[in-house]
C-alpha cells in the first residue's frame, strides 16, 4: 500500500504582500506631507537675514522698496525693514522675527562693539522687543535710544541695544551691516536670538 505523500503546508504569501502594500501606501501618503514640511523649512520668506540681503521698507507708501543711504540721514528717522534676497528679489517677510530696526547714528557715539557692526554709523537691530514681543517703538533721537510703549523697556542703540530701563531681560539682537551699491546690506546673521522670553 503506497503512502500518499503529505503536502507540506506553505504559508500563504498574500498577507505579507498585503502588509507590504499597506506600508507602501502609507509611505506614499506621507511623502507629500514630508515634502510640505521640508518646503516650509526651506521657505526663503521665513529664512533669517542672510549675508548680502538688502533691506526694504516694511510698510508705508514705499513698502518693499530698497532702503538706500539717502533714506538714512544722520540722527534718524528710525526705519523698520525686512531683509530681501537681492538675486531672487524675495522679501523675507513671512516671519515677524525678521523685522529690523535701522537708523543712522553719529559713529563717534557708538561703542566699539556697535561700531564694528555698523556701516558708517548705520546700525540695525531686531525690531521685536525681548520682553513680550512688541514691535512698535518710540524713537528718542537726542539720546539715540528707543522705548517700547508696551511695558516701557528702553534700549541704547549706541551700546549694542543694551537695556537701560524696564522689564526686558536682554538686549535686542544686533544685525551686522555693510554698504553695497549705495545701500545698507546684511553682513552677517543676528548676534543673539531674535524674539522674546516665554514664561516668567
Amino acid at each position: 500500500m503506497s503512502e500518499t505523500p503529505r503536502r507540506r503546508s506553505v504559508p500563504d504569501p498574500r498577507p505579507a504582500r498585503r502588509t507590504v502594500l499597506k506600508l507602501a501606501a502609507g509611505a506614499g501618503l506621507m511623502l507629500p506631507r514630508v515634502g510640505m514640511v521640508a518646503a516650509q523649512g526651506d521657505d526663503p520668506r521665513k529664512a533669517r537675514p542672510q549675508p548680502n540681503d538688502r533691506l526694504v521698507f516694511a510698510g508705508g507708501d514705499r513698502k518693499g522698496q530698497v532702503i538706500t543711504l539717502e533714506d538714512l540721514p544722520a540722527g534718524g528717522p528710525l526705519l523698520t525693514a525686512f531683509p530681501m534676497d537681492p538675486a531672487a528679489r524675495v522679501v523675507r517677510d513671512d516671519s515677524r522675527l525678521n523685522q529690523i530696526l535701522i537708523v543712522h547714528l553719529d559713529p563717534n557715539r557708538l561703542n566699539s562693539d556697535t561700531r564694528a557692526r555698523a556701516a558708517g554709523g548705520i546700525v540695525a537691530y531686531s525690531a521685536v522687543c525681548t520682553h513680550t514681543g512688541c514691535d512698535i517703538w518710540d524713537w528718542q533721537p537726542a539720546s539715540s535710544t528707543i522705548k517700547c510703549p508696551c511695558h516701557f523697556s528702553e534700549f541704547d542703540l549706541t551700546e549694542s541695544a543694551r537695556v537701560l530701563n524696564g522689564p526686558a531681560p536682554r538686549r535686542l539682537p544686533a544685525l551686522p551691516l555693510k554698504v553695497v551699491d549705495g545701500a545698507p546690506a546684511v553682513a552677517g546673521g543676528f548676534i543673539g536670538r531674535p524674539g522674546f522670553e516665554t514664561g516668567g
